[in-house]
């Protein structure tokens, strides 16, 4: 537990901002609804006997995943682009410059290497591949989203990190300039070099990278460029927020929202892609990119089962959907069309 991939708690200045927040309450960080760790009628006893003994067969598929390699330090400095690797992680150009979401290229999610690995053939892309990176966002400090490796060998490449309030302890454990680190509170504003700007925004989650829950904020992003407006998502369940940052912040040209990992036993924190769509609607969103599954298994449902629900909810609602290939560029000047990639597969 001493180990630096654990990160650091935050001290000082840094946690008197911290205790300020309307959002930390009794020495934590609170959701803004009442958020159980489980669902009513679950126990943990009920939660690890389906892990162990209720998973999809199909819960990791049984063949490499389709993937595209391109060479991300040579796009054409003007195209507005995005690059999505599996589960959350993700890559951006747009009006000039780079961003990188919750990155995760280690090959595992988890503390210890041999759990929780990465799909077969998922990991194409690693640190050396990307150019500067402008803005690294970070929605917050679980293993899926913060890797310990990755963010490490990328921290030469960054010149600016955006997360929630807490967060940068880990940071600077790790190596970062703290005057490169720009951390906000739900609903603050950010702003960043080149017109760019920031705002932190509630998710209905949790944080933590120990046994210690919530010390450090959970959220997404809204990103404000001069010629986009875009909501970067982190973990969350349903709850009234999206709603309330699509009549403060909306319409976006396009919401980034997780899909997977999702079970009736936690549904609080994670939403059913069902609910995905509800929220792309509810923010005013032209388009929709479901993310957070097709890397890791860290439910019991089958691999393909996020992509497919969300899908066809999406037909249903009318809310159109951008769903690449693993590492194919995605052109956001466009209207892409996407073949379904995840039929036919095992």
């Amino acid at each position: 537990m001493q180990h630096p991939k654990f990160g650091k708690k935050a001290t000082g200045t840094r946690l008197q901002r911290m205790q300020a927040s309307p959002n930390y309450k009794d020495g934590k960080f609170q959701n803004q609804s009442f958020t159980p760790d489980l669902a009513e009628g679950a126990t943990y006893f009920k939660v690890f006997r389906k892990f162990f003994f209720g998973k999809d067969k199909r819960n990791r598929p049984a063949q490499p995943l389709p993937v595209q390699k391109h060479d991300l330090k040579n796009l054409k400095p003007l195209d507005n682009v995005l690059v999505w690797f599996g589960h959350s992680s993700y890559f951006m150009q747009v009006d000039g410059k780079t961003l990188l979401v919750d990155p995760v290229f280690s090959g595992s999610a988890s503390p210890v290497s041999f759990t929780t690995k990465a799909f077969k053939g998922t990991d194409v892309y690693g640190v050396d591949d990307f150019p500067e990176i402008d803005f690294l966002f970070i929605s917050h400090d679980h293993w899926d989203h913060l890797d310990y490796e990755t963010i490490v060998n990328l921290q030469p490449k960054v010149k600016n990190v955006v997360t929630g309030l807490g967060n940068g302890a880990h940071l600077e454990r790790w190596g970062f300039n703290p005057d490169i680190i720009h951390e906000g509170d739900w609903y603050e504003e950010i702003s960043l070099p080149n017109g760019f700007m920031a705002h932190v925004v509630p998710g209905r989650h949790f944080s933590g990278r120990s046994f210690v829950r919530n010390a450090n904020l959970w959220g997404g992003f809204v990103l404000k460029t001069p010629t986009f407006n875009l909501l970067l998502g982190g973990d969350t369940g349903y709850d009234s927020h999206f709603k309330t940052i699509g009549e403060k912040y909306g319409p976006f040209d396009l919401v980034i929202l997780e899909c997977g990992q999702y079970n009736e036993y936690w549904k609080y924190i994670h939403m059913m892609p069902e609910e995905v769509v509800t929220a792309a609607h509810e923010l005013g969103a032209k388009k929709l990119m479901p993310v957070h599954y097709a890397k890791f298994a860290l439910s019991v449902h089958s691999w393909d089962e996020p992509i497919i629900r969300v899908t066809t909810e999406a037909e249903k609602q009318g809310m159109p959907i951008i769903t690449p290939i693993i590492g194919q560029i995605v052109n956001l000047n466009e209207d892409n069309v996407f073949a379904k990639w995840w039929e036919g597969l095992a």
